[in-house]
């Protein structure tokens, strides 16, 4: 049996005001919660059981997923009274394991949509004889990142923080937030105090001559940190780009969940998403966009490449382009934001308020 530690401790500032009410793996994309297309994948993967290692809102989690048994999983919950970071939360977690000192242990990031070969990962480090096997994956711009050089066998050979100057760039393959741990090896971290796997782990394990072996798989991957990322996943899933078994229908331009109204003449495309009870009104258009449940698009409005929250109302001939509108916001008729603005949550505007271009 393949064991899974899952990582959803994390308290999603870059994604306010999204996760002001609800987690960072709780916030829908493609009609479920992300976390459940993660998890969709470990199963599909032969992962039976997996522990959750949750702090900021972690009530939220236990009560959707129950004991994961709807998703043929085998779902515990540990949390954090105080937040120990990435390696504190592996440690913090492993007793609730039950793998045999060599048996792999699946870790996985709640925040990563990836195509990754979970599978293949899993083999990599098992015939390799591993400590820690980690996914790599290639970027053109790899300055935002973290670098992991490896050797022509795939050992990994150092850990280098975000490049500053073109020298340091000596390779494109950046961690990816997936691995796979020897079991003993978690009951080497600390305990007791935050712990990051990626500055303090991984580099002492390479110090001390640990094997770590780096797996290069450069299928579909995004770190859903920010909100126009996190509307680019939902998109992507919805339109088959990224690869899920959990999408509650059909792949294709749109993704209507039962409940929503959506006017005849609307158009939905681009990997759009409308919740349930959601409604998009007259001659809308809506592209690439995700519409929370009960949110309103009102008549002959154009959003694009945005998130429009739940109960959020939208009101008539309002363009909306790269903005996210919070829970429960008003937003007026003929209004105009775009550029990343994000209202937020309760949030009212007055018709008309603000605008781009003339009124005219």
């Amino acid at each position: 049996m393949t064991e899974a530690i899952l990582l959803v401790g994390g308290k999603g500032t870059r994604l306010r005001p999204l996760t002001v009410h609800t987690p960072k793996p709780m916030v829908p994309a493609a009609g479920v919660p992300f976390l459940t297309h993660q998890l969709a994948r470990a199963r599909a993967a032969g992962v039976e059981h997996v522990v959750l290692a949750t702090s900021y809102l972690a009530e939220v989690f236990e009560p959707h997923f129950g004991d994961g048994s709807e998703l043929g999983l085998h779902l515990e919950y540990v949390t954090e009274g105080e937040p120990l970071g990435t390696g504190g939360a592996i440690r913090n977690v492993a007793s609730r394991l039950h793998s045999a000192p060599d048996d792999p242990v699946l870790v996985f990031n709640g925040d990563i949509l990836t195509g990754l070969d979970i599978r293949a990962l899993i083999d990599t480090h098992t015939s390799f004889g591993a400590d820690v096997s980690l996914h790599l994956t290639r970027v053109t711009d790899p300055r935002a990142f973290g670098l992991v050089p490896t050797d022509a066998d795939g050992r990994v050979t150092a850990f280098l923080e975000k490049p500053q100057t073109p020298e340091e760039i000596v390779t494109d393959q950046i961690n990816a937030g997936a691995y796979v741990f020897t079991r003993s090896v978690i009951d080497t971290i600390p305990t007791g105090r935050p712990v990051s796997v990626e500055r303090e782990t991984f580099p002492g394990l390479l110090a001390d001559g640990a094997h770590l072996q780096g797996m290069v798989d450069s299928t579909y991957w995004l770190d859903l940190g920010t909100p126009q990322a996190f509307v680019r996943g939902s998109a992507d899933l919805v339109l088959g780009r990224a690869p899920s078994p959990a999408l509650p229908g059909r792949r294709g331009e749109r993704l209507v969940l039962a409940g929503a109204e959506v006017a005849s003449d609307a158009k939905l495309t681009g990997g759009t998403s409308v919740g349930a009870g959601a409604v998009v009104g007259a001659g809308a258009r809506v592209h690439g966009s995700t519409l929370l449940d009960g949110s309103v698009v009102g008549p002959g409005s154009v959003v694009r490449d945005s998130l429009v929250g739940t109960g959020a109302r939208i009101g008539a001939r309002t363009v909306l382009d790269g903005a996210v509108i919070g829970d429960g916001a008003v937003v007026g008729e003929d209004n105009e934001l775009r550029g990343g603005i994000r209202v937020w949550c309760d949030a009212r505007l007055a018709p008309g308020s603000v605008r781009f271009s003339s009124d005219r």
